[in-house]
């Protein structure tokens, strides 16, 4: 299975045929144990590639734990906290620098996304960009007579949707399917072609494009983007338990937390945008 996360769709974790070369090489159960039964058998990007292009175990190189992508994950989001604080404390008026750090960190990102490898200095970079941003957007809306306190509110929100959604994984009650991936994927991206359309009509037509960022037909568009959020969660806890089980380099526990930042940062984003909407 592929990711509709950009950090994860190039890494081609499956249940089918492991993550590639990774089952020989750590121990990890082996494709046939799965034959027949796993909807995303043949579904690994790597397995027809030649071998000079899978990943290669060394006696210093053991495979990713869960331990790894937990340490990783709290090293990531606390730099994005770190960064978050600054903004909001010393950049809450100068919107302008704000939206640079933000523009920065997508380029950070993306960078990130297309890279075979994990450079934590990207994504650390990122994580403190990206919380610049926040804090420093969220230090505004705060300011706001009647928006005081909404940001508090979404990181409230974001760690509620991340709650249930690992339950809601772990219990099974979500299923990640073939068929899951594709209507979230498919969802996703009209999800971003409508806010691309609204944001085009915003700038060129004046006032609020479509009306997809307010009233009634605002909070719809909002919770659709949460619900979203909380959607790629479940497929990221599912790379994640695929590339423990299979043995992935343990250098991939930090595009593991990338992953689970950059949507993390999406709900917690989108989450403040509804609050905001339903509190003006």
């Amino acid at each position: 299975m592929r990711s509709s996360n950009p950090v994860f769709s190039r890494r081609g974790f499956s249940r089918g045929t492991g993550y590639a070369g990774f089952n020989a090489q750590a121990g990890g159960p082996t494709a046939t144990q799965y034959a027949g039964a796993n909807p995303y058998a043949g579904a690994n990007p790597y397995a027809t590639e030649a071998p000079q292009y899978a990943p290669q175990h060394t006696p210093q190189t053991r495979p990713m734990t869960m331990d790894d992508v937990v340490a990783r994950t709290g090293l990531t989001l606390g730099t994005v906290i770190a960064g978050a604080t600054v903004g909001w404390l010393f950049l809450t008026g100068q919107l302008a620098f704000a939206i640079g750090a933000g523009l920065a960190a997508t380029v950070l990102g993306f960078i990130q996304s297309f890279k075979r490898k994990p450079s934590p200095a990207l994504i650390l970079g990122y994580a403190a960009l990206e919380g610049v941003f926040l804090g420093a957007l969220s230090g505004f809306i705060n300011d706001l007579p009647k928006l005081n306190g909404a940001p508090m509110q979404a990181v409230l929100g974001t760690m509620a949707v991340f709650v249930a959604m690992l339950v809601a994984y772990k219990t099974r009650i979500i299923r990640v399917t073939a068929r899951f991936t594709r209507f979230v994927m498919i969802a996703a991206l009209g999800f971003l072609m409508l806010s691309l359309v609204n944001l085009l009509f915003m700038v060129f037509g004046g006032g609020d494009g479509l009306g997809f960022r307010s009233g009634g037909l605002g909070i719809l568009f909002g919770v659709v983007g949460v619900v979203l959020g909380a959607l790629f969660l479940a497929m990221d806890f599912k790379q994640v338990e695929d590339g423990v089980a299979y043995g992935a380099p343990r250098e991939e526990s930090w595009l593991a937390a990338f992953g689970l930042t950059t949507t993390l940062v999406w709900i917690y984003w989108e989450m403040l945008r509804l609050i905001s909407i339903l509190r003006d």
